[in-house]
């Protein structure tokens, strides 16, 4: 018996003109509130998205024998080359039950790599938000986010501890020649830096990162080899 019910059940048995007034107020609200029918009480129904059909269009627009959108057109909108986008998700469903092609308690089959893949890259790319995504990849704003984290997470497990590790001594080795030859002997690598504006930067804190552009920025520094390793990276204190 929810609060509806509760107050009904007082206010039917009572005789106070003022009670029943409430009870027939009552009884319109409860009329006019709309009807429910999710998956738990209280929830909206599911929407139904139709994964097959965003799977589909995802799969003509860039992964078909004849994609709609050209190499370029994919790597201006991934930040990655097609064949490394397909590598990395072919390592995600192999070690992540999540990235695999699943049905759920009825049956229904839900949304497949290529969809879950192609949300969280176009999150880390574009900044997108999640609820942005829905209307081409059929993709709900929830389920974009806890695909963004198994994403992170997934690719930190798998390539963390080839490329997110120091260097071994003879790769400091290497790129100290390098620079040697180059005219730095000793250099390890040469810093390079840039100022990235700071959107959100609290009101406290504009006055120490505010250039003279007048907006706030954090300077993003890096440092990186001819193999376009980078040994180093500094995002600013914040």
């Amino acid at each position: 018996m929810d609060w509806y019910d509760h107050i009904v059940h007082a206010a039917s048995s009572a005789s106070d003109d003022g009670e029943k007034w409430l009870l027939f107020r009552l009884t319109e609200v409860k009329r006019q509130m709309p009807k429910r029918s999710g998956s738990r009480p209280g929830r909206r129904p599911n929407v139904n998205r139709n994964f097959r059909f965003g799977h589909e269009k995802l799969l003509q627009d860039y992964f078909s024998e004849t994609p709609t959108y050209d190499d370029n057109h994919f790597l201006r909108r991934f930040r990655i080359p097609r064949a490394m986008f397909l590598d990395i998700m072919q390592e995600l469903e192999s070690s992540d039950d999540y990235f695999q092609l699943r049905c759920d308690a009825t049956g229904k089959v839900g949304l497949s790599s290529l969809q879950k893949c192609t949300a969280a890259l176009r999150m880390l790319a574009y900044g997108a938000s999640a609820s942005s995504l829905d209307e081409n990849l059929r993709i709900g704003e929830s389920t974009s986010l806890l695909t963004l984290r198994n994403f992170c997470k997934a690719v930190l497990n798998i390539y963390g501890p080839e490329y997110l590790r120091a260097p071994a001594p003879e790769e400091v080795n290497k790129l100290m020649h390098q620079n040697a030859v180059r005219g730095f002997p000793g250099m390890v690598g040469s810093v390079d830096c840039m100022h990235w504006v700071w959107k959100n930067c609290p009101v406290t804190f504009k006055g120490q990162y505010q250039g003279k552009e007048g907006k706030s920025t954090i300077v993003l520094e890096a440092v990186a080899s001819r193999d376009l390793y980078i040994w180093h990276a500094f995002f600013g204190c914040p």
